[in-house]
């Protein structure tokens, strides 16, 4: 069946803009889920039934009914494979539930079912969510375009039927429809979504924009440069799709493994049953060797083995608030020996913040006095610079007088009157003229790495203002518990300028800078340190990450303003945008990969003692079970440790080592 798209209404004036319209499959309209759903609920109904003594045939009819919810799909599945000479191990599983119900361990075998069931159903889930995010993502190019004919009339036309050389036109607000090249005009373009820069781009002829960046105050011309299939946008949808078909080489090993298992299992239980009746045995005592065999060699320890150490962690990980997608993503967090982080809404808070109010020599006020003046003259606009210097006069309690004639001009600044002065408040390069002390000002924020804002008074510059993302207050201590976690030093991977890299690089401690990276170029950084040998963890947050975040050994998004592309295709998410938690997760993660080794060696020695004696000598029955599903009690329980908040206290603590 195919899966049910909804889509979420359009977002609010106030919704990030590189928040697609997000396409949810509906939970229930995977068939795996339900099935799943009710195999599990048939199974909780029947076990306390069981339990508690009621008679057969009321228990009965409902674990039955859970083989059969559970089991009919991984069992015609199987069947199906075996058809092309493939043994699956899930059919193994279901030939272990049967054997095992037709010497009495019905709910052993049932377990078994519900456990296979509901991973199933996990699996079918993550890549209808992972499917619908990268759809979505589409919908950040318009559907439309406004094309300019030779004669200069406008003929609005699909996306998807522009040309190499076609020019279009872009009017404020709208989102620009194919990558191209600035013709005429200017205006300030919010390209977050490919980039990641915290700040509006202004664009002049000559400038390279985007298709699904957004477009600000100003009216642009642009020149169509590249087919719509072939757009960035496009590009970066192609390569969430190809790394997320990718097989990592655990996973090829796995199969590999099951094929050889699956075989082995087949091959060993028709023999235990064969080989005696072959040499004069009763059939009944070949046939009750052989159950025993298929249920003392039954995988369910070894299933439990690996998933309540894993699960369990994901639960603890969960209640510090972070989502981690599956048992698979859980393991391979703890294999990670190299970490990328990229910058804005990553390592910083991605809001960007005044840091520096520096008024002139000269100017005849302080620093209260320039920002009220710079406030009042930004109030009406909508530009993020704006908004950073109005809420830095807000927190410092600053009454803000009203402002009029106010005018902006996209590239340059705005200009209003405040208190009868002429104010104008914009980029130096465009204001400055003389002034060597204004000079001066701006070059020491610009060389620090900051936006530098001339506020300029009836024609003569006042102060400087210095704006910045705010760097995370537990970013320090984060790349120095990955560093000795990984023995490496993170990578920096941004699309931001490399001064301003360059800064926030050296105030956390990395000296492996990558700046001025487009989505493609991340992806590239990550398979160049892959290719190293690395298994790379990339922590995001962005669209411009997703590839990034895909095609890594495991990804990371930051929850709070991650877009829904990064959310989907990372591993794990950091719903509360805490840092630290990343080295915590990755901490957690080897303590549960180190439960998994000791379970497995437990299950295998229990396994393996009772295959021998049940091979070598008579192995009876009850006592064939009783080690079954003792040695499953055990490692349900060692598992389940990792439930416990010292777990996860623990984990901090040797992240922080």
């Amino acid at each position: 069946m195919p899966p049910t798209l909804t889509e979420r209404p359009a977002p609010a004036a106030t919704a990030p803009p590189d928040a697609a319209p997000r396409r949810r499959t509906r939970l229930l309209a995977l068939p795996e889920v339900r099935w799943a759903a009710a195999a599990t609920v048939l199974f909780l109904l029947a076990l306390p039934l069981q339990l508690t003594g009621a008679p057969v045939w009321t228990w009965g009819v409902l674990y039955a009914l859970a083989y059969l919810a559970g089991g009919w799909e991984p069992a015609l599945a199987g069947l199906r494979a075996l058809r092309e000479r493939t043994l699956d191990v899930d059919l193994l599983m279901i030939v272990a539930a049967l054997g095992a119900a037709s010497v009495g361990q019905v709910m052993d075998g049932a377990l078994l079912i519900v456990i296979f069931a509901t991973s199933g159903a996990l699996e079918a889930l993550a890549t209808a969510r992972t499917a619908d995010s990268v759809r979505g993502l589409l919908d950040l190019a318009p559907a439309t375009a406004t094309r300019l004919r030779a004669d200069g009339a406008e003929e609005t036309v699909p996306t998807a039927d522009l040309a190499v050389g076609d020019t279009v036109l872009v009017r404020p607000g709208e989102r620009i429809g194919a990558d191209g090249r600035v013709l005429n005009g200017a205006s300030e373009v919010d390209q977050a979504t490919i980039t990641g820069e915290p700040l509006p781009v202004a664009k002049e002829p000559g400038d390279e924009v985007f298709a699904g960046t957004l477009n600000g105050t100003g009216a642009l011309r642009v020149e169509v440069e590249r087919d719509a299939s072939d757009s960035v946008i496009a590009r970066i949808v192609q390569m969430v799709e190809e790394a997320s078909e990718t097989k990592a080489p655990t996973q090829l090993f796995i199969e590999k493994v099951e094929q050889r298992y699956s075989v082995g299992m087949v091959v060993a239980t028709l023999a235990v049953f064969a080989v005696p009746l072959a040499f004069g045995a009763a059939l009944t005592d070949s046939l009750l060797r052989a159950m025993t065999f298929m249920i003392v060699a039954s995988p369910c320890a070894v299933v439990l083995a690996t998933m309540p150490p894993l699960l369990s962690a994901i639960a603890n990980a969960g209640r510090h608030g972070v989502l981690v997608k599956s048992a698979v993503v859980m393991e391979r967090l703890g294999q990670v020996d190299a970490v990328a982080l990229d910058k804005t809404g990553t390592l910083t808070e991605g809001t960007p913040r005044v840091t520096d109010v520096r008024p002139l020599p000269g100017s005849g006020g302080g620093e209260a006095e320039l920002l009220v003046l710079a406030a009042a003259a930004e109030h009406p606009s909508e530009h993020p610079l704006a908004r950073a210097v109005v809420d830095a006069a807000r927190a410092r309690g600053l009454a803000l007088p009203v402002a009029e004639d106010f005018t902006s001009t996209p590239g340059v600044g705005v200009t209003a009157t405040v208190d009868g002065r002429k104010i104008a408040v914009g980029v130096p390069a465009r204001l400055l003229s003389g002034a060597e002390d204004a000079h001066t000002a701006v070059a020491d924020l610009e060389d620090g790495g900051r936006t530098a804002v001339l506020v300029v008074a009836d024609g003569a510059p006042v102060g400087v203002l210095g704006i910045a993302d705010r760097l995370r207050p537990d970013a320090t201590a984060t790349v120095a518990s990955l560093t000795a976690l990984t023995g490496h030093a993170p990578t920096l991977v941004t699309g931001d300028n490399p001064r301003a890299a360059a800064r926030l690089a050296a105030e956390v401690g990395i000296t492996d800078v990558r700046a001025g990276l487009l989505p493609q170029d991340k992806v590239a950084a990550v398979r160049e340190l892959e290719q190293a040998g690395r298994r790379l963890l990339v922590v995001g947050d962005g669209v411009n990450d997703a590839p990034a975040l895909a095609a890594a050994h495991t990804g990371i998004a930051m929850g709070r303003a991650g877009s829904d592309l990064a959310l989907e295709t990372a591993d794990a998410v950091i719903v509360r945008d805490e840092l630290a938690t990343v080295p915590a997760v990755v901490a957690l993660s080897r303590r549960a990969r180190r439960l998994v080794v000791q379970n497995l060696v437990i299950a295998g020695v229990f396994i393996s003692v009772l295959v021998v004696w049940d091979l070598a000598g008579t192995l009876p029955l009850p006592l064939g079970v009783l080690g079954h599903e003792g040695s499953t009690v055990i490692v349900a329980l060692n598992g389940l440790r990792l439930l416990r908040e010292s777990a996860w206290t623990r984990a901090r603590e040797e992240s922080l080592r």
